[in-house]
């Protein structure tokens, strides 16, 4: 099965997308990508072919930033404009699946601020894989602010040894978002869903509990 390329319009511009979709697919995830690795990078690939075995449908695109080679972050309101953009093509290419949206890191941030601006076309809920809280070594909660203006479910999906959401900051924050949140942790899991060998564990099973947790909170849903 391989990804077909997808044209997502931004205004004036436009960024680059990858649908891929299985056969019988009961969803679609909007998928977007972190701030150092674009929709390519083989964590992503990966994620998208592991949801497919699961019968979910990707849709992943680029941001502006990295869709023209830079390493720079676009600013929230560029990049909601790409989360809103790419939200209304997703529903245009399958306007018949139940869809869902988030990413990984900065992608599943600027997604859900987004949604907290202006409910997103169509979206089911949202799905976080490693939901930046703080920044490494800055604890803190303040990225969090949005998340009670979201009406949505919405589901964190988060590694014990995450540096970027230490769990007695991150468990409080879904507590107090009631009945419309969930926390799924990977244990030993780092940022990216990386164990150490001495866990016992490897990154393949931490990868395969994240996507098995976001399939089974996808089909609670439907």
């Amino acid at each position: 099965m391989e990804p077909k390329p997808v044209r997502i319009e931004v205004g004036t511009e436009a960024v680059s997308g990858l649908m891929l979709r299985p056969p019988a697919a009961k969803a679609l995830f909007l998928f977007a990508h972190g701030a150092g690795a674009g929709m390519n990078h083989q964590a992503m690939a990966s994620n998208a072919e592991g949801l497919a075995a699961r019968g979910i449908a990707t849709l992943r695109y680029q941001f502006l930033y990295m869709e023209k080679g830079s390493k720079r972050p676009d600013g929230p309101k560029l990049a909601h404009a790409v989360v809103c953009a790419a939200a209304a093509r997703a529903v245009e290419l399958a306007p018949e699946l139940p869809l869902f949206a988030g990413g990984r890191s900065f992608g599943g941030r600027m997604t859900s601020q987004a949604q907290a601006e202006e409910p997103l076309p169509g979206v089911k809920g949202l799905a976080f894989l490693g939901f930046p809280l703080h920044p490494a070594g800055k604890p803190g909660i303040d990225r969090a602010d949005h998340l009670t203006c979201i009406k949505i479910p919405m589901l964190f999906i988060s590694g014990s040894r995450d540096a970027l959401a230490e769990m007695d900051l991150l468990q409080p924050v879904i507590s107090d978002l009631g009945d419309r949140a969930r926390l799924h942790t990977v244990d030993q899991a780092d940022h990216s869903f990386k164990v150490a060998k001495k866990s016992g564990r490897s990154s393949a099973d931490s990868e395969a509990e994240a996507l098995d947790a976001l399939d089974g909170w996808v089909s609670s849903l439907l």
